[in-house]
């Protein structure tokens, strides 16, 4: 298996940040690690073994970065309105700087003239934060799979809210938008999957708040909710993973 690594400085974030890729061909996919987590924890962590058949194949192209979760999601004691737009700084370097760097490696390594929507994919906050790219940004991620997030900015935030809080607080911002927003005509072109136990661990509540407000819009993505014995882990996160991956690949 190709396995690339990147160290380059973000405009956006005002550092550096570090990428690896694994693979040598196929579908651009980022990979948001859990709360807190580093961009090498897709390896340390043997979520590389599960994609391993679709990397080596050249099906899949794995980027995986780091969050900056300790400044913002997990920083309670600190500023809400310079943790949150410390938050849009890291939206922006991904939008911004790595989409366009993932597209150019993909195209160059398939042979594409074309550029192809980015896969986001990602376990407990990070399946939060790959949500909120995939319906934030349906011109730039065509694909989404989260696992066990909760969906309310509430658990970052607290109570406090402002329009970067509700942008990223998709029960409240989706409960809003418009039937005929054109962006749920996107959604539907796309494949999103969103996934969520309801073993130990598991919050699901917010999980079903999105079916509803789905169906009320009719938003095509596939809720998957899996037993009372699915816990909030990395056993059972192999395991949804490995089930869904040929349904976004496909």
């Amino acid at each position: 298996m190709e396995v690339q690594y990147f160290k380059q400085y973000s405009p956006a974030l005002g550092k550096d940040m570090e990428v690896k890729v694994w693979g040598h061909a196929g579908r651009p996919v980022l990979y948001i690690p859990c709360q807190n987590g580093r961009f090498f924890d897709f390896e340390d962590f043997k979520m590389v073994d599960v994609w391993a058949p679709w990397i080596e194949d050249g099906r899949a192209m794995v980027f995986s970065i780091d969050t900056i979760d300790p400044e913002t999601w997990s920083n309670p004691d600190g500023d809400p309105v310079w943790r949150i737009g410390r938050y849009e700084q890291w939206i922006r370097f991904i939008t911004d700087e790595l989409v366009p760097f993932m597209r150019d490696m993909v195209n160059a390594r398939n042979g594409w003239t074309g550029y192809p929507g980015v896969i986001a994919v990602g376990a407990s906050l990070g399946a939060t934060h790959a949500a909120n790219l995939f319906f934030r940004r349906p011109d730039l991620f065509d694909g989404l799979l989260a696992l066990s997030g909760i969906y309310t900015a509430s658990y970052g935030f607290g109570g406090f809210m402002n329009e970067d809080v509700y942008r990223n607080s998709l029960v409240d911002c989706l409960a809003n938008m418009p039937a005929d927003h054109p962006y749920i005509a996107e959604y539907n072109r796309h494949r999103g999957i969103i996934v969520v136990g309801q073993g130990p661990w598991e919050i699901p509540d917010t999980t079903f708040r999105l079916r509803d407000i789905f169906a009320e819009k009719g938003i095509h993505v596939w809720v998957d909710v899996w037993g009372w014995d699915c816990k909030h882990d990395w056993d059972w996160w192999y395991k949804q993973t490995a089930y869904h991956i040929p349904h976004l690949l496909d």
